[in-house]
């Protein structure tokens, strides 16, 4: 049997970007059949798969300019196929770094995005992750408007062996943000995740509950939050990115978690986001478990989307 790269992670990945890699290669090769070089049609036909599995028009676009520029370098499917890979891997080197992890204690992160991207559950795996590590690890319920994602938010901390700090319902989210900054200190903290609301039902604009949340976060601890980490959910497709762009323009983000790459979700929308937002890509998700939340790696990504 074939040697599976790395561990169950990576055939995970590769099962999460199923529907795309049909896409991609399957279609790939039926291009060249019976054609030995890169024609106008095949061009034509390559910028539909490419759009098809959600890598947005734009980016699509400049990824086929630049095979037209080697298509007489381009002989048949395999070579096409390390020349996208190529390609890909391109907006992806130029992505910033992450921001290396803070010296400081606690380490904060702020966590965003809208409802039903799956906030929680990543906030819950990244605690889980950081517990293993051996950091004392803290999370402020700062979603006060939903019941339910207090509960929620409770189970995976218990989970997670982390500490939580929570409010009543309809609590002020930035009271319980500042709160849980509080008892991080005095409790020797080492990591913080504060989750964010992703949708309220007063006429408060979103944007600006959480900006508050991030001065009064400022107010306790003057460089915090060290990261505001935005969650995208990947089969929103081309929705995702206008998301992505409206936190990003309020808050600041340094970095996007994404999640649902498991099946359903095409995986050209990590392509997109990338070449688009300028964002370190820090995780994405493939699957329900804790382990299927994994850190971002451009090389395994793209062999796996072929």
């Amino acid at each position: 049997p074939a040697v599976k790269k790395g561990s169950g992670l990576f055939a995970r990945l590769k099962s999460g970007l199923s529907k795309t890699r049909k896409i991609l290669t399957t279609d790939i090769d039926e291009l060249f059949l019976g054609k030995k070089i890169v024609d106008d049609d095949m061009i034509e036909d390559l910028e539909e798969l490419l759009i098809t599995s959600d890598m947005g028009v734009q980016t699509t676009m400049d990824i086929m300019e630049r095979i037209s520029g080697k298509r007489s370098r381009i002989a048949g499917a395999g070579e096409l196929k390390r020349v996208l890979k190529e390609e890909i891997l391109t907006y992806f080197d130029a992505l910033p770094e992450p921001p290396p992890r803070s010296a400081a204690k606690p380490h904060v992160i702020m966590v965003v995005g809208v409802n039903g991207v799956g906030k929680t559950t990543t906030i819950g795996k990244l605690a889980a992750h950081e517990s293993k590590k051996g950091r004392k690890v803290l999370i402020a319920a700062a979603d006060t408007f939903r019941a339910a994602a207090i509960e929620q938010i409770s189970i995976w901390a218990e989970r997670a062996g982390a500490e939580i700090v929570r409010h009543k319902d309809n609590a002020d989210p930035a009271a319980v943000a500042y709160d849980g900054i509080e008892a991080a200190i005095s409790r020797g903290a080492d990591t913080v995740y504060v989750d964010t609301a992703g949708r309220l039902h007063t006429k408060v604009n979103l944007m600006e509950e959480i900006k508050k949340i991030q001065r009064t976060l400022a107010k306790r601890l003057s460089d915090a939050p060290h990261e505001v980490l935005l969650v995208l959910d990947a089969t929103t497709g081309q929705n995702a990115l206008s998301q992505a762009k409206m936190f990003n323009e309020a808050l600041g983000i340094t970095g996007i978690a994404l999640t649902k790459l498991d099946g359903t979700a095409k995986g050209g929308i990590v392509v997109s986001i990338c070449s688009e937002l300028n964002i370190p890509l820090k995780y994405i998700g493939v699957g329900e478990g804790v382990e299927d939340l994994q850190p971002f790696d451009p090389k395994q990504f793209v062999e796996a989307l072929f």
